[in-house]
């Protein structure tokens, strides 16, 4: 049981006087845009929103400043996230880059790649895209087929990644890739690379989610060559690099919070008296909401330490998809109003993105089996 043990987080005044500095930002920049564009949470992809982040010092917050960093602490990159998430700001353009991308690169990059990328990110004008997911292989990230062969100067790449967000609109991807054999060991012979993908060989095509929005994509690697330099970390430790970066991606406040803006627009489509019934169910959501919060901001305590809180993160993931997917189904069987997009009532709309969008919750980031599959083995289960 001590592989889930959620110790408080430290106390941290400056975040809570950075959040009046926040919010005071975002009812400025926010002014304009209606519900159902701040339902778009995390994907909302505004360039010049993210530039203007990064005026702030609010991207690259913990990264030393001679890589375009702030040195704060991981709790106040923790109150802007989630101040951002709240409000529906579109923080979508620099948001793997800061949340994941950059801190990989950081703790296990070169000085080049250092210097290449983490001050671009943290000024909000450089944007990265994962390249993990594979077809045919699920979450089963072992499973890998995309390779990378070592040629004469670095490495020649074939393969596909799919499901890759943002990959048309991103600079750089980190690749996990084969480079090696598994010896029998199923999580060997792995490595992590920097690409451009501006780089010839690289092909990069639309995959439509069912509300017809482009943000996924297939990215395909033909004959690509990568040089030597752009190799991340040590040749074959892809496996445990790109797990330890998966705490990053599984335990912030997007795991709670996707579903937020259609929260805010039931609470006012019952109104300030509402029924029985809706005070319970609402009462329930924001308990739940409230606890995973704790758990949250515990496992970026976790983060600030210098831990890798792997387990804890994969629990904050899976039950806070399972929050984030509840709220549309709760929210269709409190207020009888048929989904919308196109709808001038802003409920409508929102209730109809939001349930278009769900069933992503639960796959992103790593499908539900998978996470509790970890969590069993951390409970000693399996």
């Amino acid at each position: 049981m001590s592989a889930f043990n959620f110790p408080p987080p430290p106390p941290c005044p400056e975040a809570e006087a950075l959040r009046e500095e926040i919010r005071a930002f975002l009812t400025a920049e926010l002014a304009q845009r209606t519900p159902l564009e701040r339902a778009e949470s995390w994907i909302g992809w505004d360039p010049e929103f993210s530039r203007k982040m990064g005026e702030r010092g609010w991207i690259g917050m913990t990264w030393p400043k001679r890589y375009g960093g702030h040195e704060r602490s991981a709790l106040e990159r923790y109150v802007v996230l989630e101040e951002m998430l709240a409000a529906g700001a579109p923080v979508g353009a620099h948001w793997i880059a800061d949340r994941q991308s950059g801190p990989l690169i950081l703790r296990v990059g070169t000085e080049e790649q250092k210097q290449t990328v983490l001050p671009r990110i943290a000024c909000g004008e450089c944007y990265f895209c994962i390249g993990m997911s594979e077809p045919d292989s699920g979450s089963d990230l072992a499973s890998a087929r995309t390779r990378a062969r070592p040629v004469d100067g670095g490495f020649t790449v074939n393969g596909t990644k799919v499901w890759t967000s943002n990959a048309h609109q991103a600079h750089f991807m980190i690749l996990f890739c084969r480079t090696g054999e598994s010896d029998g060991d199923r999580h060997r012979g792995f490595s992590q690379f920097l690409v451009d993908l501006k780089t010839p060989g690289i092909s990069i095509r639309p995959i439509l989610a069912m509300s017809g929005e482009h943000h996924f994509n297939e990215v395909v690697f033909e004959d690509c060559f990568l040089p030597a330099n752009a190799i991340i970390g040590t040749p074959g430790e892809g496996w445990n690099q790109v797990t330890s970066e998966l705490a990053y991606e599984r335990s912030g406040p997007e795991r709670f919070l996707s579903a937020f803006t259609l929260l805010a627009e039931l609470m006012r489509a019952l109104g300030p008296d509402p029924s029985e019934r809706g005070a319970i169910v609402l009462g329930r959501l924001f308990a739940h909401m409230v606890t995973l919060r704790r758990l949250s901001r515990s496992v970026a305590g976790m983060l600030q330490a210098g831990e890798n809180p792997a387990l804890p993160a994969a629990m904050v993931k899976d039950l806070g998809t399972l929050l984030e997917q509840e709220i549309p189904e709760v929210a269709r069987l409190l207020v009888s109003t048929e989904p919308n997009l196109k709808a001038a009532d802003e409920f409508s709309a929102v209730l109809a993105y939001t349930t278009l969008h769900a069933p992503s919750f639960s796959l992103r980031g790593g499908t539900r089996e998978i996470l509790r599959g970890m969590i069993a083995r951390g409970l000693g289960l399996r």
